[in-house]
């Protein structure tokens, strides 16, 4: 397993500008960068296994050196479509970031053989990788292991500045 601290903090929410509105409140967050309609296709993605489609609305910023999430399900099936009709809005995972392809890989392997399965994994344009566990029979609804190659991370220090 990797051993760092937690990247990002991501929330579920069926309204993003509430979710916004009150975590800019609480945690003095000064701008969001949204991104409508990002698609999740069965080319790149599967949910339990099966090949994924779906869309989501998804906002980023930061609070310090932590990215903070909201993902508002559009369209489709996924983990936080499910979330919201099981939970309600809230708050839905952290995060671990990977350096490498190979460390991401063993990280999610290794999850799994300690008993948190995989139920929603992809890939995005730019490279990025990402694969959400999970255990909620015991309390931990989902951690997402990420490899975020340079691109990415460009652009999301490019948010992180944003908030100065």
């Amino acid at each position: 397993m990797l051993d760092q601290t937690p990247v990002q903090i991501a929330w579920v929410t069926g309204d993003l500008a509430a979710t916004e509105a009150t975590l800019t409140a609480l945690l003095g967050v000064k701008k969001w960068v949204r991104m409508p309609g990002v698609q999740f296709g069965p080319d790149a993605c599967t949910y339990r296994g099966k090949p994924a489609d779906f869309v989501a609305d998804i906002s980023l910023s930061y609070a310090g050196d932590t990215q903070l999430e909201v993902i508002a399900p559009v369209q489709g099936p996924s983990i936080y479509t499910e979330f919201l009709d099981r939970c309600g809005a809230g708050l839905h995972h952290v995060c671990m970031a990977a350096p490498d392809p190979e460390s991401f890989e063993a990280a999610v392997a290794a999850a799994e053989r300690q008993g948190t399965p995989v139920v929603m994994a992809g890939a995005m344009p730019g490279g990025m990788r990402f694969a959400y566990v999970g255990a909620e029979q015991s309390g931990v609804p989902f951690v997402e292991f990420a490899y975020i190659p340079p691109e990415i991370h460009a652009f999301f220090s490019h948010i992180k500045e944003e908030q100065n």
